[in-house]
């Protein structure tokens, strides 16, 4: 399982992996690799399905994409994870805890659809209008995707051009993949194993996020042992595009402490 997954190790240092979100693929972390190279040895890696990363033979649960990923990464390390990416990284730190040294979740949450209880996600009609129409025409809705990312962000159109520009420098996402990640995100419901995560634990939110509200920020520090938050005003689902020497100021400092 581990073998099809694109995998890559630059710099030496303290293990740092970065997981991307959905849709995208390791690329989008350009910027942020070049501000850890000096002190951190840094693994990208492109989800199955997506970028360079062959789809899975079997398993599409969260459980089992969170077990393919420690397979293929450096161990112990710092797992930072952006929004898909961080329920990824999450589910890795309540399964095999001794891997993961310390936690960034970046514009993530343990659920990202709306509950009864939970009113800081995504509407589940909203989620299941995407999957609906990927099989007509993925290129359009993961467009559409990327464009709610930086709604309502500083500078998004200059965002919105170069997410665009990254989207399929990778290749083609493989649709089925895109369709395990949008049931995973629709299925999974961590908050109740929140607080089993031990280690350090770093909340980075965007003020304006359309996908997944800063109010989640606040509610995960509650339930999380040892974390903190920092919320990017202005910015919306990606802010290590949109505040990147803030974004990457932040991050050091809690890998560096």
């Amino acid at each position: 399982m581990a073998s099809s997954l694109y995998t890559e190790t630059i710099g030496t240092g303290p293990d740092v992996v970065l997981v991307h979100g959905w849709g995208m693929h390791s690329g989008v972390w350009e910027d942020v690799v070049e501000a850890l190279l000096d002190h951190y040895r840094v693994t990208l890696l492109d989800l199955p399905g997506h970028g360079y990363s062959r789809s899975m033979a079997a398993g599409h649960a969260l459980n089992d994409l969170a077990a393919a990923l420690a397979a293929a990464t450096p161990s112990p390390a710092a797992w930072v994870g952006w929004s898909l990416g961080g329920l990824v990284a999450q589910q890795v730190a309540l399964a095999a805890p001794k891997r993961v040294s310390r936690l960034v979740l970046v514009n993530s949450t343990p659920c990202f659809v709306q509950r009864p209880d939970w009113l800081c996600g995504i509407a589940r009609p909203v989620l299941r209008r995407f999957a609906e129409e990927l099989r007509q025409d993925h290129r359009a809705v993961l467009k559409r995707f990327i464009a709610l990312e930086v709604h309502g962000s500083e500078h998004a159109g200059a965002q919105l051009h170069r997410l665009k520009a990254m989207l399929f420098q990778h290749g083609q996402p493989d649709v089925a993949a895109l369709e395990d990640g949008l049931a995973i995100l629709e299925a999974s419901d961590l908050r109740a194993e929140l607080p089993r995560i031990a280690c350090p634990t770093l909340l980075l939110m965007g003020q304006r996020d359309q996908l997944v509200p800063a109010a989640a920020g606040e509610a995960m520090r509650d339930l999380l042992p040892d974390a903190c938050l920092h919320v990017f005003p202005r910015a919306g689902h990606a802010p290590f595009f949109s505040h990147l020497p803030e974004f990457v100021a932040e991050l050091r400092a809690f890998l560096d402490a």
